[in-house]
């Protein structure tokens, strides 16, 4: 189910949403100057995260990675990559839509239990 293809355009819905939460959190909190370094530079630097480190011949994903990474690290940086994006969401004071985006995510990776199987497998 991990690969089902809606599941997968789920997952790229949940992942721009959370670079989309980032930038609107940095600048949410910091004005001027610092509002477009840390609201422009957050997603860039989580985009980068997400793209640079993945587990080699990810069936979710082209297969191909920058710098092969365990499965176990692979999945502790997406959570930590959509925990961050709720987390943002609570402390911007939308805390409905913080725990939406956080059930979302969980059903997700629910759903997606043999990919997290997989990755677990990954050294």
């Amino acid at each position: 189910m991990g690969n089902h293809p809606v599941n997968l355009a789920l997952r790229f819905v949940l992942e721009i949403t959370a670079l989309v939460i980032a930038g609107y959190w940095g600048f949410y909190f910091h004005e001027g100057f610092m509002g477009y370094l840390v609201g422009i530079g957050t997603p860039l630097l989580m985009g980068t995260v997400w793209g640079v480190f993945a587990v080699a011949n990810d069936p979710s994903r082209s297969g191909k990675t920058v710098i092969p990474t365990p499965g176990w690290v692979r999945l502790f940086i997406e959570l930590t990559y959509f925990g961050f994006a709720s987390y943002a969401l609570y402390t911007t004071e939308n805390k409905l839509c913080a725990c939406f985006f956080a059930s979302i995510t969980i059903i997700h990776y629910l759903i997606s239990y043999d990919r997290v199987k997989w990755l677990m497998t990954q050294k």
